[in-house]
């Protein structure tokens, strides 16, 4: 443990020397003019966060550096998975944050529970784990990471296929729902939600659950802005958190497709990236922000977390920006699950169809 405190240290202190240089004032107890998205309880989640899955291609603790750093640029919200294999390391972090300055109540913390834990004997477990491993004593938000109990192994081609793997059963993922809200009861999260679902998944969910679901997690890019589930979400109370907001140029290349699409080479992007002197992905992540979801990029990298965090907070685009934004849709998913298949399924698609 000792020396990896001291790998973070050396990393985070590099981190600023290069931060010093671009001229960037870091203070952990600085007040940062973040924007929030309000939830049904009054809750503020702030408006951008960083992702932490980076399990393909950087290693736990270079992650856990990115964390300490981030929060020196401003990030105050971590979105977290057990599936990411480097909670405990990110935990190590967070408590870092907390002994040197943050108030526990100004961080943001969500984690998510994996598919080979719906059964109801282990969601209060694999939960425990989390908290465990993030080092903390309550989460601010746990969710449901897919609504499909189908387990597939890390890194394996997308032919694969689980042979018990089923398709959406609403009984089954609500008597996993009910764990949740246990947990909301005893104080151990204040929050609760879903990822990756359709609207009639949620229709059901709403009908069904004791305690709504605060947030959505999806998908969310310029290529691919779901109009009618974003809608949905949001008119019934549902924050959206966006992931993949800058349409994940670094996924793995199992996830690659022929057909799919490139946010940040799009003309119109691109347009108003030269206009307002910054970047493609400052665009994407400024139009997540002023759209109304919340967005969640990934990145070890101090200078491309740091332009996100300054889009998110300074950037501002017009309104025939946003209206040129969303004639851009093309419908492009990204993330499309195939692991998840069942053995009757015909393709993707049946995933995210009720």
């Amino acid at each position: 443990m000792v020396a990896f405190v001291i790998r973070i240290v050396l990393v985070v202190r590099l981190m600023r020397d290069e931060s010093y240089r671009q001229g960037t004032s870091l203070a952990y107890n600085r007040q940062m003019a973040v924007p929030h998205q309000e939830l049904f309880t009054g809750a503020k989640m702030p408006a951008i966060g960083l992702g932490t899955f980076g399990s393909d291609k950087y290693t736990p603790d270079q992650v856990a550096a990115a964390v300490i750093d981030a929060a020196e640029v401003g990030y105050r919200h971590f979105d977290c998975a057990a599936v990411y294999g480097n909670e405990a390391e990110v935990g190590t972090s967070i408590r870092h944050l907390i002994q040197n300055g943050i108030d526990r109540e100004d961080l943001w913390i969500t984690s998510k529970l994996w598919n080979n834990c719906h059964a109801e004997s282990d969601v209060v477990p694999a939960f425990e784990k989390s908290l465990t491993d993030l080092k903390l004593d309550y989460l601010d938000l746990y969710l449901i990471h897919w609504p499909y109990p189908n387990y597939h192994a890390p890194k394996v081609d997308v032919s694969s296929r689980d042979p018990h793997a089923k398709p959406y059963i609403h009984e089954n993922y609500m008597k996993t729902w009910r764990q949740l809200e246990s947990l909301v009861q005893r104080g151990l999260v204040k929050h609760i939600g879903t990822s990756n679902m359709t609207i009639g998944k949620l229709e059901q969910v709403l009908r069904d659950a004791e305690i709504m679901p605060a947030a959505n997690e999806m998908e969310l890019h310029p290529h691919f802005q779901q109009p009618e589930l974003f809608e949905y979400v949001r008119s019934k109370g549902i924050v959206p958190v966006g992931y993949s907001p800058l349409g994940s140029p670094s996924r793995p290349e199992r996830d690659r497709t022929p057909e799919d699409t490139v946010d940040v080479e799009d003309p119109v992007i691109l347009s108003i990236a030269e206009r307002l002197g910054t970047s493609p992905a400052a665009v994407c992540i400024r139009w997540a922000v002023q759209r109304g979801q919340v967005p969640i990029p990934f990145s070890v990298k101090h200078s491309q977390y740091a332009e996100s965090f300054r889009a998110a907070t300074t950037l501002e685009l017009t309104q025939d920006d946003m209206v040129a934004i969303a004639g851009i849709d093309k419908g492009c998913r990204l993330i499309k699950g195939q692991v998840f298949l069942w053995e009757r399924a015909t393709g993707w698609e049946d995933l995210w169809t009720d």
